[in-house]
């Protein structure tokens, strides 16, 4: 699924600084006065526009972030491994995933490790996956989701204890949509569920592959979480489906699955149906299988997205939590709050915080 690109925020501010353009070029049509007017507006008409953007989908946090400055909080692997001192906070590296079984061209990923995770010996803790969605990026996550800051909080409350977030990249490139298939664009449902979990494994420490392990994202990334975890419930145990569609999808709609069983699965019918969350939940049980959905009930396509699979999952054994936000949209300000919302409960069901009763909310 794409993220939409328009929204009435973005045209009015754009309407306003074309029109201020024009009315520049139009005044000032002859001589000197023109060229300098234009070039002075084309920025400010970027500008807007991008803050325009930035005000609708509340992505970024500071001024670092537009131009980004790495967080303070931001270290090499390598020095990370080596530190010995528990932070007061948690700490994230960026680290090139090797895609030795896959060859995908994965773009650095970013992985946070809670205070906790320095003791020595390390703890073995729990990982939660991170998906992000196209156009997008791993940093997304910590840009807009605020992933950081959530896990940091949750952390200061469980004396230093949290998942581990890993935040790969699914796509390759900024614009892609591989939708966590193994497709035309590389084998990345492979690299997520074998790939990642071995290096995550074997350089973090980690709980094993199963209970100990979640998978969650926002819009294209919530659908991958979760015909993921239901495609590969011995590896997640529990999924958190942030505004994402009814499963894989090339384009904007639940109802795009002519194109996207033609761009995906080679026009195979039967690969799309193995893909398919609707498919899988009526076929398969899911008993050890937990699933958070959380979308803005201004979300057209998504919303339709959970009224279907909520459902389907209860059916199918699953243990299913349900959040609509009012008047939310496809916004980081809506993927931000599920994770919030969600966290706690995805690390209860993890083995974090066990003598707290942790459940859905209600309604």
């Amino acid at each position: 699924m794409n993220t939409p690109v328009t929204t009435p925020t973005f045209l009015v501010m754009l309407a306003v600084a074309s029109l201020l353009f024009l009315a520049g070029v139009l005044v000032l049509r002859r001589g000197r006065g023109r060229f300098v007017v234009v070039l002075a507006t084309v920025p400010l008409l970027v500008v807007n526009a991008a803050a325009a953007t930035n005000a609708y989908y509340d992505y970024f946090r500071t001024l670092g972030a537009v131009v980004g400055a790495e967080p303070a909080d931001e270290v090499a692997l390598a020095r990370l491994l080596r530190r010995t001192d528990r932070p007061d906070q948690g700490v994230f590296a960026p680290v090139t995933i090797p895609a030795g079984r896959t060859g995908f061209a994965a773009r650095q990923a970013l992985v946070w490790v809670p205070p906790a995770w320095f003791a020595r010996p390390r703890p073995p803790l729990p990982v939660i996956v991170l998906l992000h969605g196209t156009p997008g990026s791993p940093q997304d996550w910590t840009d807009g989701g605020m992933a950081d800051e959530t896990a940091d909080a949750y952390a200061a409350a469980h004396g230093g204890r949290a998942p581990i977030l890993v935040m790969p990249d699914i796509n390759g490139t900024l614009d892609a949509d591989t939708e966590c298939v193994d497709g035309p664009a590389g084998r990345v449902e492979t690299y997520l569920t074998v790939d990642l979990l071995e290096f995550v494994r074997s350089t973090f420490r980690t709980e094993r592959p199963g209970p100990g392990w979640a998978v969650a994202g926002l819009s294209e990334g919530g659908s991958c979480a979760a015909m993921l975890a239901l495609r590969h419930p011995g590896l997640f145990s529990t999924f958190g489906d942030y505004s994402g569609l009814t499963g894989p999808r090339l384009g904007e709609t639940n109802d795009d699955t002519a194109s996207t069983v033609s761009g995906l699965f080679g026009g195979s019918a039967q690969e799309f149906a193995a893909h398919e969350p609707a498919d899988l939940l009526t076929t398969r049980r899911y008993p050890r299988t937990g699933g958070w959905f959380e979308v803005g009930s201004a979300d057209a396509q998504p919303l339709a997205a959970v009224q279907k699979l909520v459902p389907l999952s209860r059916s199918a054994g699953i243990e299913t939590c349900e959040v609509v936000i009012p008047g939310g949209g496809h916004t980081f300000d809506v993927f931000s709050q599920a994770f919030a919302d969600s966290l706690p409960w995805i690390a209860h069901r993890q083995g974090l915080d066990p003598g707290t009763d942790v459940r859905c909310p209600a309604g």
